[in-house]
């Protein structure tokens, strides 16, 4: 490359086609004078950013050949890692902005390391979901191995997270939706995803969520070769598929990393201490030994807090079974969330407290005339009332059609405890997280209720004023996100 005359180096710049002759000549007229050399021309073509940074110190580097890959100029690095790096880049016959993904140089001469960068990007091109960033072509040209797809201008998850440090609930729902639903694709076509983590989810322009990166579903060995690069995160899948008894290459496993990525949105802590050691990474009690979202943050909507906690469930039978499993439950939960926040939006208009027309409250109550009371108290109220007289049939309706809420008037004898009584109510309540108001005769006495459940289980003296049982109530659903906290005056 010729550096000792600014029209030599121009017109070498103009044959690679990174700039036109039009840029050539502007650059030119620009730099004026006689005697200017290349480097004098470079200055110029960064200072009207006819190059960027990149591209002239790739040229004064002389290593001109990783500037124009598949028909596109690298424009500059937009991410890395240790296994390839992505380049924003630009299509040369059409100014379309692409991104170029580079396996690093470190890796040319391995074969199986080159397959397994084939393999994402073949695997890619079968991908065509909105949820799911498009790949368009994979090459290799001088001595260098790429694929292109198309660049999301939203910026990654993790960035986004690092911002906004905690992501409210509704919008995580949202993004879940999107990312659960790139899955549920991919999955149809036989394909997991294998490398799930915040930098592999990027936002579109237009605030929805994609995922990036399918295709990393590699073997051991190759995984001890790659070590700490772009596929770090496939040791963990193995170590939980291993730990587990869960086949390799278990969909399941997709969905516990999603459980993990909604976590660190909501509560903006990852539910695991990070760490490069890899016998950390392979021990399983980091994934075993989870906080419960329910615990960690008990300001998150019960339903909510439910549906990340079954997702990080260790044993693979007792999570979502299937991506499909998980949108049906995040569907309900956004429309819960979008109706508090609309009941929210009429409340602060009217200034006064709105139960939403769908909140439907279960009681449980034997005796018939009160019964009536209740049915009659809080439907006039704004709840949606289910009175059952049985226990055990309540029980069944929680597993089967579950209410927002349950009020039950408990009656318990002298040697009665309220665990025995009620095991099955308060199993059923936990599991679902619907929260229970349990009305008891003595509120001071020896109440067990099992660990971790106080959340959900909320245990009032009885006899109560309606009135006052009513305020209970809405500050127990307010605390679950089910009832509009009520405006200040």
């Amino acid at each position: 490359m010729d550096f000792s005359s600014s029209k030599g180096l121009a017109k070498e710049l103009v044959v690679m086609r990174l700039i036109t002759k039009d840029q050539a000549n502007a650059s030119l007229r620009k730099l004026g004078g006689k005697n200017k050399t290349g480097s004098d021309l470079l200055d110029v073509m960064l200072e009207t950013s006819v190059l960027t940074p990149f591209q002239v110190e790739s040229i004064k580097r002389l290593d001109t050949d990783v500037l124009i890959l598949g028909g596109c100029k690298l424009l500059y690095p937009n991410a890395a890692g240790s296994f390839a790096r992505v380049f924003r880049a630009e299509e040369i016959e059409t100014g379309k902005v692409v991104a170029v993904k580079l396996l690093r140089h470190r890796w040319v001469n391995d074969p199986e390391t080159i397959d397994l960068f084939r393999r994402e990007a073949e695997l890619g091109m079968k991908l065509k979901h909105p949820n799911i960033v498009p790949i368009h072509s994979v090459g290799s040209e001088n001595g260098y191995h790429f694929f292109i797809m198309d660049f999301v201008q939203g910026g990654n998850l993790k960035d986004f997270v690092q911002i906004r440090k905690q992501i409210e609930p509704a919008e995580t729902v949202k993004y879940a939706i999107d990312m659960a639903r790139g899955l549920e694709y991919a999955l149809r076509l036989g394909f997991t995803h294998r490398d799930l983590k915040m930098t592999n989810v990027v936002f579109s322009v237009d605030g929805s969520a994609k995922l990036i990166d399918f295709g990393l579903a590699t073997d051991d060995e190759l995984l001890e070769k790659v070590g700490e690069g772009g596929v770090q995160h496939a040791l963990e899948y193995s170590t939980l598929e291993k730990k587990t008894g869960a086949p390799r290459n278990d969909p399941r496993s997709d969905l516990f990393f999603l459980g993990t990525i909604l976590y660190e949105m909501l509560l903006g802590e990852p539910p695991y201490p990070r760490t490069k050691v890899r016998e950390e990474r392979k021990q399983i009690t980091r994934y075993r030994n989870i906080r419960p979202l329910s615990d960690a943050m008990p300001g998150c909507p019960g339903y909510v807090a439910y549906i990340v906690d079954r997702l990080l469930h260790i044993n693979p039978d007792e999570r979502y079974q299937s991506p499909t499993e998980v949108i049906a439950d995040l569907i309900e939960a956004k429309g819960k969330l979008d109706q508090a926040a609309a009941a929210q939006q009429k409340e602060a208009e009217s200034g006064e407290l709105v139960i939403p027309d769908e909140v439907t409250l279960m009681c449980i109550e034997r005796r018939p005339r009160e019964q009536d009371v209740l049915r009659d108290y809080f439907t006039r109220h704004g709840f949606r009332v289910l009175v059952i007289s049985d226990v055990e049939r309540a029980v069944r309706r929680l597993n089967t059609d579950p209410p927002h809420m349950v009020l039950c008037m408990t009656t318990l004898r002298p040697e009665e405890s309220l665990h025995e009584v009620y095991e099955d109510l308060i199993t059923a309540s936990s599991i679902h997280r619907i929260p229970t108001v349990m009305m008891v005769p003595n509120v001071e006495a020896d109440h067990k209720i099992p660990l971790g459940r106080e959340d959900i289980i909320h245990l009032r003296p009885q006899p109560m004023a309606l009135r006052d049982m009513r305020k209970e109530l809405t500050l127990v659903g307010q605390q679950a996100g089910i009832i509009p906290k009520e405006v200040p005056k």
